[in-house]
């Protein structure tokens, strides 16, 4: 089971700001690669399952963080069914993540007091994501379907929505501030977190830093 209840989860997620988004078939490059976050701020990771065998390598991974990053809480992404959303659940997936909405997958996490944040690139589609209970949705691809204006006019009518926004996030004052200041409540960011050079060279102090900086971006 997971190891914070949804309300803390949620907490947790808007407390730091900024969710990293990573996936590698290498369990043991990924937990430094956690690791390095963790050190740099970091306090939600989302890990994809995106590969053949994710699902043992995050709960590898689940389990190092547990130990050695007690403060973080691990979610899972690319969820698109609910016996997927059921399994990572099982294995305790502290927050669940989609890059659309999965109807079905909502009332199941509800249940176990998971967060789930489902992708929406509309209105109607986050609305129809928190009536099922999402708190937290997500919007993707957030660059494509407006940018941070399009968080900024949704946030008009629907004050109490709070948003996720995962696609064209970078790791630059400039973007974030811009993303800060349209209201969401936290960004994803994937590989331009992670730059292949930086992996390959197992530099994890640069990925610590750099997170502590995206967070004062965000935060300011």
């Amino acid at each position: 089971m997971s190891k914070f209840n949804k309300i803390d989860t949620i907490g947790i997620i808007r407390s730091t700001g900024i969710v990293p988004v990573f996936y590698n078939k290498d369990a043991d490059l990924t937990k430094k690669v956690v690791k390095a976050c963790y050190d740099g701020g970091i306090r939600a990771f989302e890990f994809t399952n995106r590969g053949d065998g994710a699902a043992e390598v995050f709960k590898e991974v689940m389990a190092f963080v547990r130990a050695e990053c007690p403060e973080m809480a691990l979610g899972a992404g690319t969820m698109l069914d609910a016996p997927t959303a059921a399994q990572y659940i099982q294995m305790g997936a502290d927050f669940l993540v989609s890059p659309c909405l999965v109807e079905e997958i909502a009332p199941l996490a509800n249940k176990r007091g998971v967060p789930y944040s489902p992708g929406c690139g509309s209105v109607s589609e986050m609305v129809r994501g928190m009536e099922l209970g999402c708190d937290l949705v997500k919007v993707f691809p957030a660059g494509n379907v407006g940018g941070p204006s399009f968080v900024k006019n949704v946030l008009g009518p629907l004050p109490w929505a709070m948003v996720m926004a995962t696609g064209a996030v970078e790791p630059t004052e400039e973007n974030l501030t811009a993303w800060a200041k349209s209201g969401v409540t936290a960004v994803g960011m994937g590989s331009k977190l992670f730059p292949k050079d930086v992996i390959a060279s197992g530099d994890w102090a640069s990925i610590s830093a750099l997170c502590a900086q995206c967070i004062k971006w965000f935060k300011k």
